[in-house]
């Protein structure tokens, strides 16, 4: 199976063969590196840009307006707040003009710890993200997933901003990339560059088909009826662990709420899940103040307040200026299995 970083490298290859992909642009994303997580190695349309966000983001904005679709990638999130004031104006850009004006423009880039990446390496961005009114905000947790997402906001006249889970890059999926050869091996050997000298390596792409995931759509990873977990990115899996050990052991049934898309969410996927269990608890990785769930559990409390049966909770990363390098102090910063097995365990013993 394909890996989250191959996925997305595969969906870029769809897109500019067959979704009009004109640049594909960033800091070190043409060869020889193919970008630091490899996610654009052999792509015809990848080249290198100079170390300059501002300039990266700039030209994927008038290569859109200008009727080309391309695809920025800004390195690691943690260099993105260069070009705050862009990306707000591509996001406003369609509204702004009364509908003349489309940005069919996708940033690309890593975010989120787990990778030992320390302050420089490891931010999320959920949060800022979600006031870029007019840009839409994806994050998946599955290859499966990233395919889809990234083939809906190459479609997409709207800008899309693609956060990709760095420590999940490198996880397998458990369903094919359609069009995927069903031999981990003979895919590596096609679309993943040797070591070495690369100077003569061209890829051989299989023949992939078009899959959309659709941008705002959550997906049920875990059904269950006494409990409500929602969750994204690098949590995912986590969470969907969690679930699947309290089923296996008949501590409880949890259903797993993996949002996909931050802007638009799912809110009636929420709603509809939160109403049957009366329980929920939001687990992300940004920082617990001024998080992105706060205002869907402030929503909740507002619309579903009689269904609840005990308090709505968040499981964030704790309030510090940034993660640290250290193995020990990032999973300490950070929510970990245990942490969600304890406030899943507190929610299902609190009397309703």
């Amino acid at each position: 199976m394909a890996n989250m970083a191959q996925a997305i490298r595969m969906a870029l290859r769809y897109g500019e063969q067959n979704l009009g992909v004109t640049e594909i642009l960033g800091e070190d994303v043409g060869p020889p590196l193919g970008g630091v997580f490899t996610a654009t190695q052999g792509l015809d349309k990848a080249w290198n840009a100079p170390l300059d966000e501002r300039g990266i983001i700039g030209a994927a904005l008038g290569l859109a307006w200008a009727g080309g679709r391309p695809v920025a990638e800004i390195q690691f999130v943690d260099y993105i707040f260069n070009v705050i004031d862009m990306l707000k104006l591509a996001a406003n850009g369609h509204w702004s003009s009364g509908g003349r004006y489309k940005t069919p423009m996708v940033v690309m880039t890593p975010t989120g710890s787990g990778i030992h990446g320390s302050i420089y390496h490891s931010h999320s961005f959920d949060s800022f993200a979600s006031k870029l009114h007019g840009m839409k905000v994806v994050c998946p947790s599955t290859p499966i997933d990233a395919y889809g997402l990234m083939i809906a906001a190459i479609k997409s006249n709207d800008p899309v901003l693609f956060l990709k889970p760095k420590a999940l890059l490198r996880s397998k999926g458990a369903e094919l990339i359609p069009g995927e050869p069903d031999d981990e091996k003979l895919l590596h050997g096609m679309i993943d560059a040797p070591l070495g000298d690369r100077t003569k390596w061209k890829a051989a792409w299989p023949k992939l088909t078009d899959y959309t995931v659709e941008i705002g759509k959550a997906r049920i990873s875990h059904g269950g009826a006494d409990a409500t977990i929602v969750t994204h990115g690098r949590m995912a899996p986590i969470c969907l662990d969690v679930a699947r050990r309290f089923a296996a052991e008949g501590r409880g049934c949890v259903e797993v709420i993996d949002l996909r898309s931050l802007i638009p969410y799912d809110w009636d996927a929420i709603k509809a899940s939160v109403r049957k269990t009366g329980r929920v608890v939001f687990v992300n990785e940004e920082t617990e103040i001024t998080n992105f769930a706060e205002h869907l559990i402030r929503r909740l409390v507002d619309e579903c307040f009689y269904e609840l049966k005990v308090r709505p909770r968040l499981l964030a990363g704790k309030a510090t200026p940034g993660i640290a390098l250290s193995p020990n102090l990032e999973y300490f910063i950070q929510p970990q299995t245990k942490d969600v097995e304890r406030i899943v365990s507190e929610m299902l013993a609190d009397p309703a």
